[in-house]
């Protein structure tokens, strides 16, 4: 089965060159594998992050609210993780799949209407 964890914030480092997405700090960041892997949930707003643990998936979810943070990542190349407020997951391949993405959701009905619509507004 298939669990969803909510991304609660997304924050840049001191330094600025990584950004760190917030999860629920009862969770462990220790509890996933990346697999290098997005999809979309256009009824959500959302992008997702696949990882995995034990054959089963989680899915990190990032909402809409999440966007403005995901687009800075893209416009600076910072890497991303995954922070459970004490430790962090490099999620690899973020910034390429969130790319292809985009680029695939452009002027593509299929996902949607809405979805389409802010996906060009927030990522032109």
């Amino acid at each position: 089965m298939n669990k969803k964890v909510e991304v609660q914030s997304a924050l840049w480092n001191d330094e600025g060159k990584e950004l760190l997405l917030e999860i629920d700090s009862t969770l462990s960041v220790n509890d996933f594998e990346p697999r290098e892997q997005m999809l979309v949930d256009s009824d959500h707003l959302s992008f997702i992050y696949i990882t995995e643990k034990n054959d089963d998936y989680t899915y990190i979810m990032l909402h809409e609210s999440l966007w403005q943070q995901l687009k800075q990542a893209l416009v600076f190349n910072g890497e991303v993780y995954l922070h459970d407020g004490k430790e962090k997951l490099k999620l690899p391949l973020f910034q390429e799949e969130l790319q292809y993405l985009i680029e695939n959701i452009r002027g593509n009905s299929n996902y949607g209407d809405e979805m389409v619509e802010k996906v060009e507004a927030m990522f032109e």
